[in-house]
């Protein structure tokens, strides 16, 4: 509604499976080699993503894949059978890191770099190898990669003039959601700020095309198309200082999303936590990262570099999360 279909569809949706193919305990810790951290539960919290992880289990990707030099899905690929097959108890993520400079050319070797940054590098890096084939596709054709079609939603922005009520939408996608946490003490209070209507006023008022003039108006954000697996980003860090949010940010095992849809009556739209990636550390430029992720056989664990522990999912429900994966 509102979108423009996609010309072509790049990978069939009903081919992605949400539920784990093979079931067994958690797979192999990852070696630190100098501030890697971050790097280690970032893959972790990918590899525990069921379908992708069924994806790349599969071998699916390579079999097909033509591409010369790097190629993101290859190299995930090859990481996730490594760490869950792996008869020994860590691994270093070599496969990695020999392309961390491909992954982001702003990232340096032995430096502390942001999770959330490197997500969303490895992410877009994921999906540009999957866009390596087919050239002057349109938005909607791009979106339907086997990962804008796991991690990808669309964002609408509807803005309605106060003085003629003409409704302007537009559309955006994204791939994951970050999340004002200032004045919020739990995922649901974020999560209503982001939609609660923003007023456009003075200087920031609105150039209305059916009142050909600037205009008060109101501004709201939905979710539009929900993707399968929800990625959050509680903004712990200020981009000026590099000071951190260390408040406590409550979050549930199981969310509806539907109350910040576009179209908010209608069935619940429930999603199940399988991941939680922590920092802890007073700012961005020091401390240390480790994850709590769901394995396929449905138990948590605490993963930090080489270690991967037991743990219940009280505690994974009690960290000063940063990142949040939320499974469809």
């Amino acid at each position: 509604e509102g979108m423009a279909p996609p010309k072509r569809i790049l990978f069939p949706p009903e081919k992605i499976c949400m539920v784990w193919q093979q079931r067994q305990r958690a797979g192999a810790g990852l070696f630190n080699v100098g501030n890697t951290c971050f790097l280690n539960s970032v893959l972790q919290c990918l590899t525990y993503t069921p379908p992708l992880a069924n994806y790349l289990l599969s071998r699916e990707h390579s079999r097909a894949c033509h591409q010369q030099g790097f190629c993101m899905m290859c190299i995930m690929e090859a990481h996730v059978n490594k760490v869950l097959h792996s008869p020994v108890s860590a691994i270093l993520p070599m496969a990695v890191l020999k392309v961390f400079r491909c992954i982001g050319e702003h990232f340096q070797p032995g430096r502390e770099e942001d999770a959330h940054d490197f997500l969303c590098c490895t992410v877009n890096a994921m999906q540009r190898a999957c866009l390596s084939a087919s050239n002057d596709l349109d938005l909607s054709s791009q979106s339907t990669t086997i990962v804008y079609q796991i991690f990808g939603g669309f964002l609408r922005s509807r803005v309605t003039c106060f003085s003629c009520e003409a409704v302007s939408d537009s559309y955006e996608a994204f791939l994951d959601v970050p999340l004002d946490i200032k004045a919020a003490s739990s995922l649901t209070a974020a999560l209503e700020d982001f939609v609660a209507p923003e007023h456009l006023d003075g200087d920031n008022c609105f150039k209305c095309n059916k009142c050909k003039k600037n205009v008060a108006a109101s501004k709201r954000f939905t979710v539009h198309r929900a993707p399968k697996v929800l990625t959050v980003c509680l903004k712990r860090f200020d981009c000026f200082t590099g000071g951190k949010i260390s408040k406590v940010v409550e979050y549930p095992e199981y969310l509806d999303l539907r109350p910040y849809m576009s179209q908010a009556d209608g069935e619940p739209l429930q999603y199940s936590l399988y991941a939680v990636l922590v920092h802890s550390g007073v700012s961005c430029h020091g401390g240390h990262y480790f994850c709590y992720t769901k394995a396929s056989n449905g138990l948590w664990y605490q993963m930090d570099d080489e270690s991967v522990e037991l743990r219940c999912i009280d505690t994974a429900l009690r960290q000063q999360a940063y990142l949040l994966f939320y499974a469809r």
